[in-house]
């Protein structure tokens, strides 16, 4: 069975990698895809394609439908939505991700540390798996995949 997958969330540490790794090294056929995580060329992608803008605003305006337009396409593309929240940033575009695909009726598994269960409650109560660890998911990959 194959599966296309879309990693949502944090980008501040290497959780896809470690994604990426388990499904090589089980020989999944899992499809991923990801957002830009480059900060930076999120950031700026509005300023480079459209031109310049005096104010923030328009800056952060222009980028973010830009990536939208990203975001929204690989959800459509994708069986399962896996979302990593972490603890130093607020990841308000993983919240609206989970809703997105919620709403088009994508499973989502979320990925998360146990002290955020509290604030991340109605997300949780969401997803059809609420996971610690990127080997956890790795692992529901492997359950999903097997024939």
């Amino acid at each position: 069975m194959s599966f296309t997958i879309y990693l949502s969330g944090e980008i501040h540490t290497d959780w896809r990698e470690k994604i990426k790794q388990g499904i090589l090294e089980n020989q999944l056929n899992i499809e991923i895809l990801t957002p830009i995580t480059d900060h930076d060329s999120s950031d700026n992608v509005g300023l480079k394609i459209l031109g310049v803008e005096q104010n923030n605003f328009w800056k952060d305006h222009k980028a973010a439908k830009i990536n939208a337009l990203r975001t929204n396409s690989y959800i459509n593309r994708s069986d399962i939505v896996i979302i990593k929240f972490g603890d130093k940033y607020k990841q308000w575009n993983a919240a609206f991700d989970a809703g997105i695909a919620t709403s088009l009726g994508i499973p989502t598994i979320i990925l998360h540390d146990p002290d955020l269960t509290h604030p991340l409650k109605e997300i949780d109560a969401a997803a059809l798996a609420v996971t610690e660890t990127p080997q956890q998911i790795v692992e529901i990959l492997k359950y999903i995949s097997q024939s």
